[in-house]
């Protein structure tokens, strides 16, 4: 009897392991069918980037091969201006060198 029981459990389990392969095998076929019409149907461009999007950088690129051409020449900005970045380079420089004291870092948040 209890063989009986464990042959006919053992070609239960066997034929729901069939129906989840075949199952599995109809999903995965559906998918690569979608994805192909999806890759038949848009262009690479479409797939990054939307159509707004790019009318956006085409107007970006117009503008910055354009302006150039068109507006006079700017004279140089002053020097001390020109210290401005040279400055916060060096500060970062700095900061990146210096070193912590960890112990009184945490101690301050206790």
């Amino acid at each position: 009897m209890i063989g009986r029981v464990s042959v006919a459990l053992m070609a239960m389990e066997t034929q729901f392991v069939e129906n989840q392969a075949r199952q599995s095998t109809r999903r995965d076929h559906a998918t690569i069918n979608r994805k192909e019409q999806n890759l038949k149907n848009a262009s690479p461009a479409s797939s990054y980037f939307s159509t707004q999007a790019f009318l956006v950088l085409a107007c970006v690129a117009v503008t910055l091969l354009v302006l150039p051409l068109v507006l006079p020449p700017l004279p140089p900005p002053p020097a001390m201006l020109l210290l401005v970045p040279v400055c916060m380079l060096a500060l970062l420089v700095v900061l990146a060198f210096m070193p912590s004291d960890v112990r009184s870092m945490a101690s301050s948040y206790l």
